[in-house]
């Protein structure tokens, strides 16, 4: 064999080795990031709705009519949570968001506006707007907050979550809130 033959021989199978070496380690990272996502039993809704129980702390994305995919949420809290139908209004990455004045009432010391994908963020990654903007599913900036009670009626996801919600959801597609 000549020896350039030899060298692209030997490239090839470096080439290979780090492709399934990256592959492995990609595929690891998916699966670690989509741990707290579960498939579950559901039924009662039309597929393409999103179904959240309050109680649980729990988002539903329903994906036929027997299967929804689960994802932990933080909701409202004591008197700030509310029920009923909505539909998804406005999708936003990286949102920029100006506190509404009762939260500036509560927070004083927040800014007037916070620039989308900024740290300070509370929006998170990605926001999926209903009822005009008063509500949103959203990223956080403080994920130990998902699983609580905890925000004046937003629902909260990690980013990794609302990420993937995203990708799933138009305009359009209806939310039930329970």
């Amino acid at each position: 064999m000549c020896p350039q033959r030899a060298g692209i021989l030997v490239f090839k199978r470096i080439v290979l080795f780090v492709t399934i070496v990256f592959g492995g380690a990609f595929l690891v990272a998916v699966v670690a990031n989509s741990a707290n996502t579960e498939v579950v039993d559901l039924g009662g809704h039309d597929p393409g709705t999103i179904v959240i129980k309050t109680s649980e702390r729990k988002l539903y994305y329903i994906i036929d009519r027997n299967r929804a995919l689960r994802f932990e949420v933080g909701v409202g809290r004591k008197g700030k949570t509310w029920s009923g139908r909505a539909t998804i209004e406005g999708k936003y990455l990286r949102p920029a968001w100006e506190p509404p004045d009762e939260i500036r009432r509560d927070n004083p010391r927040l800014p007037k506006l916070i620039k989308g994908g900024d740290a300070d963020n509370p929006m998170g990654a990605a926001a999926l707007t209903m009822r005009g903007g008063e509500y949103a599913i959203h990223g956080t900036n403080d994920p130990h907050s998902i699983g609580g009670f905890v925000s004046y009626g937003c629902i909260r996801m990690h980013n990794r979550d609302i990420v993937r919600l995203y990708e799933l959801v138009e305009v359009g597609t209806p939310v039930v809130v329970q």
